[in-house]
């Protein structure tokens, strides 16, 4: 592996632990906001920003309050995430639609989270779909603000060749 290539994901794995502990109230729970989640764009414009952000993803659960669970389920859940983005936006030129796809993939395996939570007794007596909608919609939101802030900087820096 290239140093540039090592140090670009040391950097993103930084950043996305950075921002997860900045908001760590809201970023773990039944009702999430982690806006290092935003960083999951970059997959978008290049597919080896992938290891930034599975192992930021890691680091972070590390601080979380269930981190056995979340080493396990959220970081699982991070990478078959990126894997389907990943697979699904080959043959998609567009960066808008491969935003979208991104958006899509995450915000739909957000189950992976809510079933954790069921199972670390976290969830309580909310049903399994109310918490898997709730923690959804704040993927959802997270992410298309995300892909709003990423399309706009990637118009003045390439995101693609940065790595």
């Amino acid at each position: 592996m290239k140093l540039k290539l090592i140090a670009a994901n040391a950097i993103v794995a930084a950043i996305y632990v950075v921002l997860t502990l900045i908001v760590q109230p809201i970023a773990f729970y039944a009702l999430q906001f982690r806006i290092s989640e935003m960083l999951n764009h970059l997959v978008v414009f290049n597919k080896k920003y992938f290891f930034g952000i599975v192992c930021g993803v890691f680091i972070a659960n590390l601080f979380s309050p269930l981190m056995a669970f979340d080493l396990v389920f959220g970081t699982g859940q991070s990478i078959l995430s990126l894997l389907i983005t990943i697979i699904c936006t080959k043959l998609v030129k567009s960066i808008k639609w491969r935003m979208v796809i991104n958006v899509a993939s995450f915000t739909f395996m957000m189950w992976i989270i809510a079933l954790e939570l069921q199972l670390a007794g976290i969830a309580g007596k909310v049903p399994f779909m109310v918490n898997w909608l709730t923690i959804a919609a704040g993927e959802f939101i997270v992410l298309v603000i995300g892909a709003l802030i990423f399309y706009a900087v990637n118009k003045r820096i390439n995101l693609a060749k940065l790595i």
